[in-house]
């Protein structure tokens, strides 16, 4: 059982925050912002992150900074998701995992060469989230349960770790029911309404196309409307030859999006809805 956490005091970075906040999932404990002594990396109710030259996850010490310098770029955050059994899932979903781990461990200027864009873009994609959380969390020396700067890395962590967990499982629901039409010139992925339906009924068809290796083939996704009984559909990947603007006269599509990207229709019926998607198909 792990009773309090330890990371480096001074500027706080995202990979030590988000370490934090998902070890916070498995263990809601107080964290400690200080140098840890030698008996916290042989405690194994001490968790250390970022700090202390050591990587045993068996110890519960999750640390890269003794890594060689030309070694994979991994944070501490990849070691407590690799711990977890969730990284490989992580790095699958979470596309800003990747640059997350370059920028802590390659620096700004290496992180932007490798995203080919200037330093100056890079530092543009920075928000008051970004800084202010990261600040506060920062200048305090101890977190505890209760305060909040703590709740809401307990709550990032919490959704972090659903998010991942849950898409996984989302996505074999989606290999399991949905469904590839195909059309003259283009295809589209059904996914059935299922009883019970899902919170969120578009969840994951666009991993699934990936998966089946259709990104070039596929043009729409149609998918149960989770506020009615009729269906969603909306372009994949904003793909210009699907206009369901072309659809506003069609007495069961209730709404279509001034940009032509989304529409939802009350039919139920499969060969309806794949006319309706063939209605909505253009040739660019």
């Amino acid at each position: 059982m792990i009773s309090s956490i330890v990371t480096h005091p001074g500027g706080a970075h995202k990979d030590d925050f988000l370490a934090c906040a998902v070890l916070l999932t498995q263990a809601p404990v107080a964290i400690q912002r200080r140098d840890p002594t030698e008996a916290d990396l042989t405690d194994t109710s001490v968790a250390v992150l970022d700090i202390g030259h050591q990587h045993d996850a068996s110890l519960h010490n999750f640390d890269h900074h003794q890594l060689p310098r030309d070694h994979v770029p991994t944070c501490a955050l990849s070691l407590v998701l690799q711990h977890l059994g969730i990284y490989e899932d992580s790095r699958e979903f979470c596309s800003w995992l990747e640059v997350a781990e370059w920028f802590d461990c390659r620096g700004p200027a290496d992180t932007a060469k490798w995203l080919e864009m200037d330093r100056e873009t890079l530092g543009r994609l920075n928000s008051p989230l970004d800084i202010t959380i990261l600040r506060r969390f920062g200048t305090q020396t101890l977190h505890k349960p209760g305060e909040p700067i703590w709740e809401i890395m307990r709550m990032i962590g919490q959704d972090l770790v659903d998010y991942v967990t849950n898409l996984r499982t989302r996505l074999d629901f989606v290999a399991q029911h949905a469904e590839v039409w195909t059309f003259d010139g283009f295809k589209a992925l059904f996914m059935p309404r299922t009883d019970p339906i899902p919170d969120e009924a578009s969840s994951g068809l666009g991993y699934h196309v990936g998966k089946l290796g259709l990104e070039n083939e596929i043009l729409a996704l149609v998918y149960p409307d989770s506020r009615g009984t009729g269906y969603g559909m909306r372009r994949f990947n904003d793909d210009l030859r699907i206009e369901f603007t072309l659809l506003e006269a069609e007495t069961d599509v209730h709404f279509t999006h001034a940009r032509g990207f989304i529409a939802k229709t009350s039919s139920v019926e499969v060969e309806r809805l794949k006319e309706l998607v063939s209605l909505a198909y253009r040739k660019v």
